[in-house]
């Protein structure tokens, strides 16, 4: 894994070199190339399929042992297909190999694409949260959720609910539940550094804002019975240690990690997570870097008590539309220069 620091302002994290040696140990029945890293069907577990033998199981758990690497580190891109198929490891079937084989086949084709992260308001830090309800045999729901200083993901989470909820309000909201801690730990620890910080948490579900803002006040007999802990959101809303905030499902970055995304919204989704784009860049269709435009968007200006000596970003915090991101693009598909956050030495190997 390399971090490079050569560009002003960003860090690309390029794990090229680890991925060309692990798609070398693939047989040939992964051969070939796709367009994404899992079909719809990702999360459907047929009854009666063929578990594959012995061998192909160990083949099957030390390869998604190897992916879960990636994805944590430098290929966030891979994480919904890598979170279901780590609950597969134990009694893989035949359809969970072909499923690990459109994983590979996904990243052959996008073996040379890097994480690209950059910050462009230390003062603010954002989250998107989503959860796709019901989607698992068991019908739990699946959590979403992702984080970003500006530029690239530096944080994403995709995980299946541990316990069962009645409606996609419940769910959305046991999704805030699992992703508010990090949330919390992270603005605790860029106090720590000296800054001001206000969180911001993207929300798509109306009714679930209103729960979050408002607690019990807000339930009524679709949501009596969900439990006081998955409260706790409202809690830190009443202390402004977190601002939640309404946002479109089109603009809903995290629903990239709540399900098999295809097409456009596939690509706009993995753009902005892998740092091709900035967060709050792309609105609307996404198609490709070459004939699709959008309209500007800004971020909210929202403003909180610091803390004594906390330190200010007094940059500017507007972003280039997705046209005008385009034009900027160099030669060598480089975005334009962003503003540097800390001088590095060019290049790190880990």
């Amino acid at each position: 894994m390399i971090l490079d620091y050569s560009e002003p302002g960003a860090v690309k994290i390029n794990m090229i070199e680890y991925i060309q040696k692990l798609l070398n140990e693939m047989p040939e029945n992964m051969d070939g190339t796709t367009t994404s890293p899992a079909a719809d069907y990702l999360f459907k577990v047929t009854e009666g399929i063929e578990l594959i033998d012995e061998a192909n199981k160990e083949f099957f758990h030390a390869t998604v042992a190897k992916l879960l690497f990636v994805c944590k580190r430098g290929r966030p891109d891979l994480q919904t297909a890598i979170a279901f198929l780590c609950t597969r490891v134990q009694n893989p079937t035949r359809h969970d190999y072909n499923k690990l084989a459109r994983v590979i086949k996904y990243l052959r084709k996008t073996r040379d694409l890097v994480l690209r992260l950059s910050a462009g308001n230390l003062n603010v830090i954002k989250w998107w949260v989503d959860a796709s309800y019901a989607v698992h045999r068991d019908m739990r729901s699946h959590t979403g959720g992702t984080m970003s200083l500006g530029t690239g993901a530096v944080y994403s989470a995709s995980k299946k609910q541990k316990l069962n909820t009645k409606s996609s309000t419940e769910a959305e909201l046991v999704g805030i539940d699992d992703v508010l801690p990090q949330a919390l730990w992270t603005k605790y620890f860029m106090e720590a550094q000296g800054y001001g910080v206000t969180t911001i948490l993207n929300q798509d579900n109306q009714s679930t804002i209103k729960l979050s803002e408002n607690g019990k006040a807000s339930s009524g007999k679709g949501t009596r019975h969900i439990n006081i802990r998955y409260f706790f959101i409202t809690n830190r809303i009443a202390r402004k240690e977190v601002a939640i905030q309404y946002c479109p499902t089109k603009q809903m970055v995290a629903d990239y990690f709540t399900k098999p995304l295809q097409g456009a919204l596939f690509y706009k989704f993995r753009d902005q997570i892998m740092g091709v784009v900035p967060m709050d860049t792309i609105t609307g269709d996404h198609r490709s870097v070459l004939d699709v435009k959008s309209d500007d968007s800004s971020s909210p200006k929202l403003t909180t008590a610091r803390p004594k000596g906390a330190h200010v970003s007094k940059k500017a915090t507007t972003h280039p539309s997705w046209s005008d991101v385009v034009k900027s693009k160099s030669s060598d598909g480089s975005i334009g220069p962003l503003r540097p956050i800390l001088k590095r030495s060019p290049i790190l190997s880990l």
